[in-house]
C-alpha cells in the first residue's frame, strides 16, 4: 500500500528532575549541597532510510513519546540524558509542523537527519543554585517539559521526469518499455492508483528517474480523481513530460486535454507552469492519429515527439531530448528558506509575554513562559516557591493584577495550581 501523507503527534521528553541533597560526612565540616542535575529529556528526529519508499509503518502509530530524562541523584550525581527516538522515513519527506505552517525539514538525500521535537533540559539540582550569598540552598529544579507537536509528513517523490496526462493516455506503458518498472496496465480509467517510479538509461548511457503519476482529470487540483492526492509528486521534478493520446479515443480532444491538464497544473500551483515541459504524442500507430497531430500543432505551439508506446516507436528520441533538458537544469530546493522553521527571525517586541483574564472572580494567567516556569519549579520547599513569586513579580504580572483591580485573598491560576494573592 502506497501511503504518501500521515499526521503525527509529537511528545518529546521531559528532563528529569534536579536532586535537593546534602553533603553529611564524618570528617567534613559544612559540607554543603549535594544535589546533581536531571539529565535532558529525548528528542524525537527524523531520519531518511533508504530501505522505505512509503509512509505506511507511520500509518498505524499516530502517537510518538520520547523518553525523559533521569533524575538528578545525590552526591552530585547527574541523571542519564533520555536517548533519542529516531522515526525511520523515506528520501523525500517533508515535516511540517501543523500549527505554524513552517517546514521543519526536507529530507532529501541518504543520511539527512531533523529534530522535529526538542526534549526538555534537566532540572538544576540544589548544588547549581550555591551563590556567595546562599551557601545552601535548599531547593532545587524540576525538568523542562519537552516539546510537543502535531506534524504532517509528507512523501514527494524524488524524480527528474513526471509524467503527465489523462488516464488510458499510455503512461504507464511508457514507464514500463524505458524502465524495469512494472505498472498494472489496462484500458479502462485509473488502472494506476499509486505512482511508479522508474530508473532511464538512454544509449548514451545517461541516466535518471521517471514518474508516472496517476489519476489527472479535470478538477483534479480541487480533489476530483485522485490528482489531488498526487499532484505534490510533481514538484519535484526538473521537466514534465506531457502524454497526449492522438488517436482521440472516447471520443476526447488532444487540444482540450492538453489545455485541461496545464490548467490543472496552474491551479495547485503557479511553479509548476515555469518548468520545462515537453509533449509526448502516443498512440501515432493509430488511424486519425496523424490528422489530430497537425490539428494540434497548428493549435498549440509548441515541439512535439511522436511516438507507439505499445511497439516502442520513437522512444529512444524521447529519452535522449529529456537527458538533454535535464543536463541544462540544476537541482534547486523544493521550499524557499523562509519556509523552514530553522530560518524564522524571531524578534523582541513590547508584548507582555503572558495574558490575564478573569473567569468566575478567578485571575486566570496564561502564557507559555509562565507556564514552563510553573512546571520546573518545586513547590515543595518554601524557598523554591519565593523564587517562583519574585519571578513572577520581576515579569510584570503583580502590576498587571493590581491594575485589574485584584483584592488580597482572591485567587490567581495558572494551569491547575491555585494560588491566593498576598500583597
Amino acid at each position: 500500500m502506497f501511503i504518501d501523507e500521515v499526521m503525527l503527534e509529537l511528545y518529546a521528553g521531559c528532563g528529569g528532575n534536579g536532586c535537593m541533597a546534602f553533603r553529611r560526612e564524618k570528617y567534613v565540616e559544612m559540607g554543603g549541597p549535594f544535589g546533581g542535575n536531571g539529565g535532558c529529556g529525548g528528542n524525537i528526529v527524523f531520519e531518511v532510510d533508504e530501505g522505505l519508499n512509503t509512509l505506511l509503518d507511520l500509518r498505524y502509530k499516530k502517537i510518538y513519546r520520547a523518553e525523559n530524562g533521569e533524575h538528578g541523584k545525590g552526591k552530585g550525581c547527574n541523571g542519564k540524558n533520555a536517548q533519542d527516538l529516531i522515526i525511520k522515513v523515506p528520501v523525500g519527506t517533508v515535516i511540517t509542523d501543523e500549527k505554524t505552517n513552517l517546514i521543519i525539514g526536507d529530507l532529501t538525500k541518504k543520511g539527512d537527519r531533523v529534530i522535529a521535537a526538542y526534549g526538555g533540559r534537566g532540572g538544576r539540582g540544589n548544588m547549581a543554585f550555591q551563590t556567595r550569598n546562599n551557601k545552601a540552598p535548599a531547593y532545587c529544579e524540576n525538568g523542562e517539559p519537552g516539546e510537543e507537536k502535531k506534524v504532517k509528513v509528507e512523501l514527494k517523490l524524488l524524480a527528474d521526469v513526471g509524467l503527465v496526462g489523462f488516464p488510458s493516455v499510455g503512461k504507464s506503458t511508457f514507464i514500463s518499455k524505458i524502465s524495469s518498472a512494472k505498472p498494472k496496465i489496462a484500458d479502462y480509467p485509473f488502472t494506476t492508483l499509486t505512482p511508479n517510479l522508474g530508473v532511464v538509461r538512454t544509449k548514451d548511457n545517461r541516466t535518471f528517474v521517471v514518474a508516472d503519476l496517476p489519476g489527472l482529470i479535470e478538477g483534479a487540483s480541487k480533489g476530483e480523481g485522485l490528482g489531488d492526492k498526487f499532484l505534490k509528486h510533481i514538484e519535484r521534478t526538473r521537466v514534465i513530460a506531457h502524454i497526449i493520446d492522438m488517436s482521440a479515443n472516447d471520443l476526447r480532444n488532444p487540444i482540450e486535454d492538453y489545455n485541461i491538464i496545464n490548467n490543472e497544473l496552474g491551479t495547485f500551483s503557479k511553479k509548476l507552469l515555469e518548468k520545462p515541459q515537453i509533449v509526448i504524442a502516443n498512440k501515432m500507430d493509430m488511424p486519425n492519429s496523424k490528422e489530430n497531430l497537425n490539428k494540434f500543432k497548428k493549435a498549440v505551439n509548441c515541439e512535439v515527439y511522436e511516438i507507439s508506446a505499445i511497439k516502442g516507436e520513437g522512444i529512444d528520441k524521447v529519452l535522449i531530448k529529456l537527458a538533454d533538458m535535464l543536463d541544462k537544469i540544476k537541482k534547486e530546493p523544493l521550499y524557499e528558506e523562509e519556509k523552514f522553521e530553522s530560518h524564522v527571525l524571531y524578534k523582541f517586541n513590547d508584548e507582555e509575554p503572558f495574558e490575564i483574564h478573569k473567569e468566575n472572580n478567578i485571575f486566570v494567567v496564561t502564557g507559555e513562559k509562565i507556564e514552563k516556569l510553573l512546571k520546573m519549579t518545586w513547590f515543595s520547599a518554601d524557598e523554591s516557591a519565593r523564587r517562583f513569586s519574585n519571578k513572577l513579580k520581576r515579569l510584570g504580572i503583580d502590576d498587571k493584577l493590581k491594575e485589574m483591580g485584584i483584592q488580597e485573598g482572591d485567587i490567581v491560576r495558572i494551569l491547575d495550581y491555585e494560588f491566593e494573592y498576598r500583597n
